[in-house]
């Protein structure tokens, strides 16, 4: 699994942009073409690169983007991770080393 988040954005109103321009790009493209023909197909590819590829990936980026700073994980030595949230104190101590769980 990657370090960082893959899909997200460096701040929510730019993730937002892109997809009301990448979906409005795609929206356009289809609903123009009674009015401009095959020629509004051309508004697709613009749309699709404004998401970064597909739909569903922006949207896995907005869920990244929102919860960025705010979610932590933590992995010990032996593979168990857990989330958390980046204010919580850390007040779970490990069973390993005696303290309280």
């Amino acid at each position: 699994m990657a370090d960082g988040p893959a899909f997200a954005s460096s701040s929510l109103p730019r993730h937002l942009v892109r997809g009301a321009a990448g979906f409005g790009a795609l929206a356009g493209s289809v609903l123009l073409l009674p009015v401009a023909g095959p020629i509004s197909l051309l508004l697709a590819p613009v749309g699709l690169l404004a998401l970064r590829g597909c739909p569903m990936c922006w949207t896995i980026g907005l869920v990244q983007t929102v919860s960025m700073g705010r979610l932590r994980r933590s992995c010990t030595d032996d593979g168990r991770c857990e989330l958390t949230t980046a204010g919580a104190v850390a007040s779970k101590a490990d069973p390993a080393d005696g303290g309280p769980r």
